[in-house]
């Protein structure tokens, strides 16, 4: 029954995709000097921009990375794959330097949206770092015979990117994959592998969703595992790559993140056409490229959405110390060389205040100077790894405490 509705998603963007391309095929002939002296091709041009957002992409944005700024010098960036599996590309941005820099390891969510979701973050760690990212693939685009993905295989990814990378990397995740990347930091020290990372940086993640439980948190809770499974579950259509392989559909996804917060964006989408109405051109495009990322929309392997609401949002395996990976039981009191920074946002409203600094506790043998936790004043969950406040208090935190850390 539910793939029917895949289905029927797929429908309405066939005949809309029409209308869209319309509108961004116009907007170069709109946008030109006769309209900032028109108001009615300001109209247009509005008009156009709007409904060319008025709908969802299923193919991954650039992440337009083409130079940083170290120091006073302007280096050219090359995005270079340097591990590739079906589910997930390492993706490499190298500059030509010749200084070193430490090795960063961005680990970004597999939550509906592709990795470019974190450009503001890594494009600002570029400038003091020697940084690679997990550049996951949409699940609807993988063949069945590349196999199942789910949670474990995520911690294994995370695993054989840094024994790749090798010692003295410094490993940050963001939101959903923090949970799985302390669980690959803590496997790693039970087996004393030498690829240990230097540092762990664990941003706005729910390592313990029994703390302070956010409406995402209740929501998880509300129903059983077997609810999911039957009512959120579908099937890519015949048409993909990915055909009749079994996912939580990106759609239903960007669906559940706007329901949060309906009147805000519908603010922003009205105040995004207005300001192009009154020319305010700077202030408009700032909303439109913001849209233009967020409904860039990517499937999840089914096995690995069920798997993590499971574990991780219902059942809370990791600070219970019960969760097992390939069989092993994940033990983070195993980890005592790699230092740790937890960061919140004061008013996250999805990761909420205390479920990651969780992870301070949970690492009971690391020594107190290799810890180090931070509240973000004034910021929601996106603040604490994007915009100004990210800039200017964030991420000085983060770069000062990898330098302390690194060899």
């Amino acid at each position: 029954m539910f793939s029917l509705l895949y289905q029927a998603y797929q429908t309405y963007a066939d005949i809309t995709a029409p209308a869209r391309g319309l509108a961004r095929s116009l907007l170069p002939f709109l946008d030109n000097s006769l309209r900032d002296k028109s108001l009615m091709l300001r109209m247009m041009s509005g008009a156009c921009e709007f409904t060319a957002l008025a709908g969802l992409t299923h193919d991954r944005p650039a992440y337009g990375i083409g130079s940083v700024k170290v120091g006073r010098r302007e280096v050219a960036i090359e995005e270079v794959v340097v591990q590739r599996t079906p589910f997930c590309s390492l993706l490499h941005f190298r500059k030509q330097l010749d200084i070193a820099q430490p090795k960063v390891l961005l680990v970004a969510p597999v939550s509906g949206h592709f990795a470019t979701l974190l450009r503001a973050t890594l494009e600002t760690l570029l400038r003091d770092h020697d940084v690679y990212i997990t550049d996951w693939h949409n699940a609807r685009d993988i063949p069945l015979r590349a196999g199942r993905f789910d949670l474990d295989d995520f911690i294994m990814h995370v695993v054989g990117h840094l024994e790749l990378l090798g010692p003295d990397t410094h490993v940050v995740s963001v939101c959903q994959p923090t949970v799985p990347t302390l669980a690959a930091v803590a496997l790693m020290a039970a087996d004393e592998n030498p690829a240990q990372p230097a540092s762990m940086t664990l941003m706005a993640g729910p390592i313990d969703c029994r703390i302070n439980p956010s409406e995402v948190n209740k929501l998880a809770t509300a129903k059983p595992i077997e609810w999911f499974e039957r009512n959120v579950i579908s099937t890519v259509p015949l048409r993909y790559r990915g055909a009749m392989r079994k996912v939580y559909p990106g759609f239903l996804q960007i669906t559940a993140f706007m329901s949060m917060n309906p009147g805000r964006h519908a603010h922003s989408l009205i105040d995004m056409l207005a300001n192009f109405v009154r020319n305010e051109r700077k202030e408009a495009e700032s909303v439109r490229d913001f849209y233009e990322e967020y409904l860039a929309v990517m499937d999840m392997p089914a096995e690995f959405y069920l798997q993590t609401v499971q574990t991780v949002f219902q059942e809370f395996h990791l600070p219970r110390g019960i969760m097992q990976v390939k069989g092993r039981t994940i033990d983070c009191g195993k980890i005592r060389r790699t230092a740790l920074l937890t960061i919140e946002g004061e008013r996250d409203d999805v990761c909420s205040l205390g479920q990651t600094l969780a992870a301070q506790d949970m690492c009971k043998n690391l020594r107190q100077y290799k810890k180090k936790h931070h509240v973000q004043p004034g910021v929601g969950h996106y603040g604490v790894f994007s915009g100004r406040r990210w800039e200017n208090e964030v991420y000085p935190l983060v770069r000062d405490f990898i330098m302390s850390h690194a060899s």
